[in-house]
């Protein structure tokens, strides 16, 4: 089973504009405005939709609530924009901002990137300020490589689901992130499948699904001519990149023509720490409303 990570519910806001700070720096003789490019969920609220987007604002505000959201940082819009304007490049600026932030998440959470007691295993979502359908679809279990799947197998006691979990996320990278087909890596389990003398990919074994992220990284390295990152933190900019790459897909580019939405909005990227629903008899998976979705009345349900 993957992790599942909790979508931010729904929150009623009241919008308004948030301009960043106006401290200055000087960088290669030119002098450039500092920007605060990434929040903490602790450091926003609902108010900020603009800069943080929807799922930024909510997980912000939930946070704020007192609520146990997972925690994270999102990106904010502006630095998607500044993306593009760099040439499609994320600039120093920003990129030490995020590496700070990683920093900082992993002294809030306990857990680190790569760690062998504690990983850190993240989502990674897009999250422009109005609904985006057609945007890149949610990353799960960033942070999984050859070592750190097998601490996952030993804290949860079950080797089959690490394997699973790993070799989903090297297909699920793979296709989303670096747009090798996911036809490729299908073929792969059919073929594994029938080896095997099985129908269903829940009758694989641990060691038929360690074979398969075997084959999967090969697959990989066939189609981009190098090998699959296992470094988190490589892992986590390239997915960044390609949130930000998805404002503009052909599919993003008809929606915002269609319902006049500005390119210049651009998406925010949110970061969140992985929270596991079959991690033993304290955890568990399910939805929760703050309004009943029928009637709109206020209640937890």
């Amino acid at each position: 089973m993957p992790g599942i990570c909790p979508q931010a519910l729904s929150v009623a806001v009241t919008v308004r504009f948030t301009i960043s700070g106006d401290s200055r720096k000087t960088i290669g003789g030119k002098q450039l405005m500092a920007n605060k490019w990434v929040y903490l969920f602790s450091e926003g609220d609902a108010t900020m939709r603009n800069l943080l987007g929807g799922k930024g604002a909510n997980l912000a505000e939930m946070t704020k609530l007192g609520l146990p959201v997972p925690q994270g940082f999102t990106i904010t819009t502006e630095a998607c924009t500044q993306y593009y304007e760099d040439g499609r490049k994320i600039n120093d600026e920003i990129m030490a901002q995020i590496m700070d932030h990683i920093s900082k998440m992993e002294e809030i959470t306990g857990k680190k990137f790569g760690d062998k007691e504690n990983p850190l295993l993240v989502s990674v979502r897009s999250g422009a300020r109005a609904s985006m359908p057609g945007m890149m679809d949610t990353i799960l279990n960033l942070g999984l490589n050859e070592e750190v799947v097998e601490v996952l197998a030993k804290k949860s006691g079950n080797p089959r689901w690490a394997w699973d979990c790993y070799r989903r996320f090297i297909q699920m990278f793979s296709d989303v992130v670096m747009e090798v087909g996911k036809k490729y890596f299908e073929e792969l389990i059919d073929k594994m499948k029938a080896e095997k003398g099985v129908t269903q990919d829940v009758e694989l074994t641990a060691e038929d699904l360690k074979e398969l992220a075997d084959q999967f990284k090969a697959e990989y390295k066939e189609k981009i001519g190098e090998d699959f990152p296992t470094d988190p933190k490589t892992q986590l900019m390239e997915a960044i990149k390609a949130v930000f790459r998805s404002w503009d897909n052909p599919r993003a580019i008809v929606y915002r023509r269609d319902n006049d939405i500005p390119y210049s909005w651009g998406t925010a990227v949110n970061v969140q720490m992985m929270a596991f629903g079959n991690m033993g008899e304290t955890s568990g998976t399910g939805v929760a409303f703050t309004r009943d979705p029928a009637t709109g009345e206020k209640h937890l349900m």
